[in-house]
This record gives C-alpha cells, structure tokens and sequence, in this order.
C-alpha cells in the first residue's frame, strides 16, 4: 500500500521554535495553516481530546468513526488528534493516496500497550499447549484499542476487531465460529460483554501474559468460554461503585451512565453502559432538567455538561479525583501548530504508516468486524 508524500519546498520547521509558544499563540498559527492547506487536509478530533485542539477539528468522534469519515474525504492529508492506535486504524483504512499524520508520536494507548505482539503470540503458544490446535477452537478478538499487528494476528488466525459498541455481536459471531474467544487488551470491556450475554463469571477467566499458561490451570483454560487478557484503561479505572451508591443517596433521582470499560460493579450499577458516542447520543436526548454521573474521560464529561447547561442539565464527573487521559494530552496546539504548518510548507512530520503485510492482514480483522456489525 503506497502512501503518497509531500514534495519538501521549504526546510523542515523543529519543533523547538513551536514548544515555548502559549495555547493562545499556538491558537492563530493553527487556524493560519488550516487556511493555507484548504480542502488538502482533513482534521480529525477524539471525544477525549483537549478543548483547544478539539474546537479546531473538522470531524470529531470514536476512533473508528473518525478513520472511517477522513477516508471518504477528498482530503490528501488526514491529521489525527487522538493516539497512535487511532491513527494506525485510519491508514489501514484510507486510500492509498492519502497520508496520515499523527502530531505527537508519543501520543499513544496505555492500555494497548499492555497487549503486545510477543506475549500474544506466546499465549497461543500456551493454548495450543493445553487445548491443541487453539484455531480449532478459539477465536481472537482484540478491541480497536490495540496496535495494528495485533489486529493483523487476527486477521490472520481467524479472528476479527471489536468497538464497545458492536462488542455484543462480535463475541457472538466469534462463539458460533468456536467454543471459545481470547479477549485481548481489555479485559473489562470482554467481561461486560459475556455477562450481558448470560455467560457465567466461572467461564471468564483473566489471562495474566506474564505468568505460564496466564497464571490458570488446565482446567481453568478448558473450562472458560472467554479468556480475559489482563489489561485495562486507567482513566476507567478511577471509576468505583461507590462513588455510584454515594451520588445517588444525595441524588435519587439522578441517572447514571458509564463507559463498558469501567469494573464490572460499576457497569452493574449503572443505568446505561455504552461507548462515548452512546454516551453523548444518550444524554443529549434525554429530557431537560435531568442529572447525570458520567463514568468516562474528563474532557468529554466536561464539554457535554457546558453544551447541555442551555437545557438545565446537570451533568457530573464520576470519580472525586481529577483523571484525564494523559496520552491523549499529547496533542497539544503547540504539537498540532508544528505539523500543519510542517505540512503547508510541504513538509509531512509524523506520517503513520502501518506495514503492507500488517496492514493487509489487520484490514481483514476489520472487514471482518464491518461485516459482522
């Protein structure tokens, strides 16, 4: 898959010049690049992206909204302000003649990083250990929140891509194909998944890849319909069911609505669980001059409560303690200032480009998922 880059007319501008630049000096210079690239690129924003970057988008949403949308573009140029999974997503997806840009590369996914090629490449080792042939037998599944490869290891074992929306149907395409799925990286948005689906707890079991066999016994592996890999998000995490049972003693009549990927007793507690898109769509909708706790990503929490003050709604950070998404921070203006004017001047910083064999592989786990869902 060939990605078409910019001739270079002018010397690469160092990021140096952009670092001791203030939010409100990086603000012109964005809006000034912008202008001079025009329809070239595209700007895309994550619901968890910070509120300087993410009012300069063209197109905000979920990861796979987003890479979905800038491929329909005309657009030559697709600048991603999300993480690095995101933006890998959004290459394997494009047209070859479009580049994806991702400003900060240290922008990336602390809970996709706790799933990497090499430890699952050895837990199939280990399952082929005690089960036989685990392509007989289990169907990977990774969440959209992982690294390109991990997706084309999917692709290439049968396997397929799942969002924390179409979740649900994805786990049942997976068990009709074989008795069992590996979940992987995220293990609360798998277990949320298989209880809804009526599977028992005792059949979930956690993989932990850095013990043999992910710390289980044969019985264990043998008994489980869901493998659970040991990974989470730590902004969900900061979210407890007790921050729940005391909002609603102070707020009976209040509503509660989380992210699948919270703890298992959080969802339990919730009245709606759903992705960022369902969360918005969800509270947006409701009638006014309702209260909401919200168990998701500070930035979101916090725009969708200023854009629903006109409606009298409350709307209510989950946890006590401040959590925002730190890789996602990663974009700040002074990082998207660099690359858009990088790439007015004719100069591409920070392209993503997943390797054709990855790309090829992981794109089958995608089309997998689209068909599916």
């Amino acid at each position: 898959m060939n990605k078409t880059i910019m001739q270079t007319t002018l010397p690469v501008l160092d990021f140096e010049q952009f670092a001791a630049l203030s939010d409100e000096e990086a603000a012109p210079r964005i809006v000034a690049a912008r202008e001079r690239l025009g329809s070239k690129a595209v700007l895309l924003s994550h619901h968890y992206q910070r509120a300087d970057v993410y009012r300069h988008a063209d197109i905000t949403g979920d990861s796979l909204k987003l890479a979905r949308l800038a491929a329909r573009t005309e657009a030559e140029f697709i600048v991603f302000c999300g993480v690095h999974f995101m933006a890998e997503v959004a290459d394997i997806l494009s047209r070859p003649e479009q580049t994806v840009i991702l400003p900060d590369l240290a922008a990336g996914c602390s809970m996709a990083d706790m799933a990497n090629l090499a430890k699952v490449e050895r837990c199939w080792r280990d399952l082929a250990s005690v089960l036989g042939e685990p392509e007989k037998l289990v169907t990977p599944v990774t969440y959209i929140n992982s690294a390109a490869d991990l997706k084309a290891f999917c692709g290439e074992h049968g396997g397929i891509v799942c969002t924390s929306t179409n979740a649900p149907s994805i786990i049942d395409w997976a068990l009709k194909r074989r008795e069992k799925v590996l979940f992987f990286p995220d293990q609360h948005l798998g277990r949320w998944t298989g209880y809804k689906k009526g599977i028992p707890l005792e059949q979930m079991a956690v993989w932990n890849p850095d013990f043999e066999n992910g710390g289980l016994t044969a019985e264990e592996i043998q008994r489980a319909r869901i493998l659970l890999w040991n990974g989470y998000c730590s902004v969900h995490q900061m979210f407890q069911a007790e921050h729940i049972r005391r909002w609603r003693a102070q707020h009976p009549e209040g509503l509660v609505i989380s992210h699948p990927e919270c703890n298992l007793d959080v969802c339990q507690a919730s009245d709606y669980v759903g992705s960022t898109e369902f969360i918005i769509e969800t509270v947006t909708a409701a009638p006014p001059n309702t209260r909401w706790l919200v168990g998701t990503e500070l930035n979101l929490v916090n725009r969708l409560a200023e854009q629903m003050k006109p409606q009298g709604k409350a709307i209510q950070f989950m946890s006590p303690i401040v959590c925002m998404c730190s890789t996602m921070q990663r974009i700040d203006p002074q990082h998207l200032a660099w690359s858009l004017e990088n790439l007015a001047n004719g100069n591409v910083v920070n392209p993503i480009r997943v390797p054709a064999f990855d790309a090829e592989r992981a794109r089958t786990a995608l089309l997998n998922m689209l068909e599916t869902s």
